[in-house]
């Protein structure tokens, strides 16, 4: 392996000058564990507002920290009381609201594991992923428990469940009414035994993929989540008075450090709606006078879709006043972002987003320049950052000093960042190494030895390269995936099981840049389904083999679902054990075909020429 020259390596980002407020926000660096951490900001922040949370424009809760602390003290006796302290796993699967956060802290109080799992899984892809993780509890709300299965779920000591209705049957899952004080009959008033964990012990196993193979649990420590809360609020700061709208998932990797863990040891709001429609989300900005939040592209795309046809909708003169303010606007602040500036020039545009709004996080998938630009001008600044879930959350981000939507940003504070094997241009694989990377993936020592370099360095699958200032450029993909608008990590691997009643001889799905190894198309990245035929296969067999191939694509979720066929003679070539190898059968197939054809979710899968 080729090692980075200096010249391919950056630094760490030097950390921003501290906002004057930034003294209440606590010093992560004095904290040996989560739990610590968030068990005095409970106390140091006792009379502000933790979390309002909204159903469409009515408030159903507002908890100060207090309150939560008083609800946290609850769940963790619940969970002392069942046996459950250092070590030990707790699964949460629940939309976004005060519980979760609640649990999680709950379950850092007792020394822990948190294994936060996406709700948008169906029960069977929950059921794989909690079978992996072998937790001790699971914290669920009724109508995701309810799908279930009689049983399915009993593997699980302690099943917790929210907002049952009266009469509904849990098995033997029990009730948890922890927001409004009322809990369990017999539960235990005393207080809860804090149990504390070091900076090497795991903090959380986090789920990047694997819903329909292989599971991947990112075993993340302590030390990360404090590193990475160190760095982030070094830039960002988000203090008593600020009010964080959360509306990505929170078992997201970003909303977990962002949405929960960054606000609540700052003493912020953190906001939550449980209605996601455009109309009352904009309405909820302004009641509440959102000041950050983070979102992926998808949303960005909706929010610039939604300001463009206002723009569209003004008459001559008033375009091309704005559009003069808007340049006006992007000169005053070029060097950083202010406030003040571009809400006296813009003010409408900005009261359409609450007023307040002060910093758009966007990660998890590739951000158009344009449309990064297009917010900037706006004074709307959009903070581009790159992560993966192996590194906790964040590596590089652009601390808008100045706003650059052209790169993913320099390496936060105390994250490495090297390009391995670069070519002429400058182009390789992007490695990481730093405090914030996981020590592995559960019970699976042969994937977490080939997630890491010989001398310890994540190896992300990246590929891009470095400008003469240190930031980040992506060009595209060295490994067998995708990364959807909406943020979601896609391994084809993973759902080529969805094919397996599809009659042909061997069948593999792809990512279009991998297989191609395209670069600069980021966007819109789609997967591919490559399939041998039996011999002498006739126009009816392959009819029926598109036709099977359609019906299963249809059941997948619009995300996973493969945008094109290549069939070809050739056989695929394996290892011993039979597995496919596919950088070998990539290469193979490189040499005959170039590109595939777009077609659109909902028509058949059409062939590549």
């Amino acid at each position: 392996m080729q090692t980075a020259t200096p010249s391919q390596a950056a630094p760490s980002q030097p950390a921003a000058p501290r906002d004057p407020r930034a003294y209440e926000m606590l010093d992560a660096t004095r904290y040996a564990c989560v739990g610590e951490m968030l068990r005095d900001a409970l106390v140091q922040f006792k009379t502000h507002t933790a979390f309002t949370e909204l159903d469409r424009r009515r408030v159903v809760h507002r908890l100060s920290y207090l309150d939560v602390k008083r609800a946290v003290d609850r769940l963790a006796r619940r969970l002392e009381d069942a046996g459950i302290g250092a070590g030990d796993r707790v699964a949460i699967v629940m939309t976004n609201q005060a519980r979760y956060p609640i649990a999680a802290t709950a379950a850092f109080f007792r020394g822990a594991i948190v294994v936060p799992i996406d709700y948008k899984l169906t029960p069977k892809e929950r059921e794989a992923l909690l079978a992996h993780a072998k937790p001790r509890a699971l914290v669920t709300e009724y109508p995701l428990f309810a799908p279930h299965a009689a049983g399915a779920l009993e593997a699980v000591p302690l099943v917790l469940v929210s907002e049952a209705p009266e009469h509904a049957r849990l098995g033997h899952a029990q009730r948890w009414g922890a927001l409004d004080g009322a809990d369990a009959p017999g539960v235990s008033d005393a207080p809860p035994t804090f149990v504390p964990r070091a900076r090497e012990d795991v903090a959380t196993i986090v789920y990047s993929s694997g819903t329909g193979g292989a599971p991947k649990g990112c075993m993340l420590p302590h030390r990360a989540y404090l590193a990475q809360y160190t760095a982030l609020t070094a830039m960002f700061p988000i203090v008593a008075g600020d009010r964080y709208f959360s509306i990505l998932p929170t078992n997201h990797a970003i909303d977990f450090m962002c949405g929960f863990l960054g606000p609540l040891c700052g003493g912020a709001m953190v906001v939550h709606q449980r209605t996601l429609r455009p109309e009352f989300l904009t309405a909820t900005m302004k009641s509440e006078r959102v000041t950050h939040m983070a979102v992926v592209p998808l949303l960005l795309t909706a929010f610039e879709r939604a300001i463009r046809e206002k723009l569209d909708a003004l008459p001559g003169w008033q375009r091309t006043a704005v559009d003069a303010l808007m340049q006006v606007n992007e000169r005053l602040t070029e060097r950083r972002p202010n406030r003040l500036v571009s809400r006296t020039l813009l003010r409408p545009i900005h009261e359409a987003f609450g007023g307040e709004l002060r910093v758009l996080f966007c990660g998890g998938a590739f951000v158009e320049q344009e449309r990064a630009e297009l917010f900037n001008r706006l004074g709307l600044p959009v903070a581009i950052g790159y992560g993966l879930t192996e590194a906790s959350t964040v590596a590089t981000v652009n601390d808008l000093r100045p706003f650059r939507g052209d790169s993913v940003g320099r390496a936060v504070e105390g994250v490495s960042l090297r390009i391995v094997d670069a070519d002429a241009s400058g182009v390789g694989e992007v490695q990481l190494h730093g405090p914030t990377l996981m020590l592995g993936y559960l019970d699976d020592a042969e994937q977490t030895r080939a997630a890491f370099t010989e001398d310890g360095w994540l190896r992300t699958g990246d590929l891009g390269y470095l400008d003469a200032s240190h930031h980040l450029h992506l060009v595209g993909r060295s490994k067998n995936m995708i990364v959807t608008r909406g943020g979601k990590n896609v391994y084809p691997e993973d759902i080529e099981g969805a094919f397996a009643s599809v009659a042909c001889e061997e069948l593999a799905v792809f990512a279009e840049g991998y297989l191609w190894q395209t670069r600069g198309e980021l966007v819109g990245e789609r997967l591919i389904v490559v399939a041998r035929l039996k011999a002498g296969a006739s126009e009816v067999d392959r009819r029926r083999f598109q036709e099977s191939l359609h019906a299963a694509n249809q059941r997948l979720a619009d995300y996973k679902r493969v945008h094109a066929l290549l069939v070809t003679e050739e056989s695929f070539p394996r290892t011993a054990s039979m597995k496919i190898k596919r950088g070998e059968l990539a290469t193979l197939l490189r040499g005959t075909h170039a590109t595939a054809e777009t077609v659109h979710f909902g028509e058949p899968v059409e062939a590549v020429r």
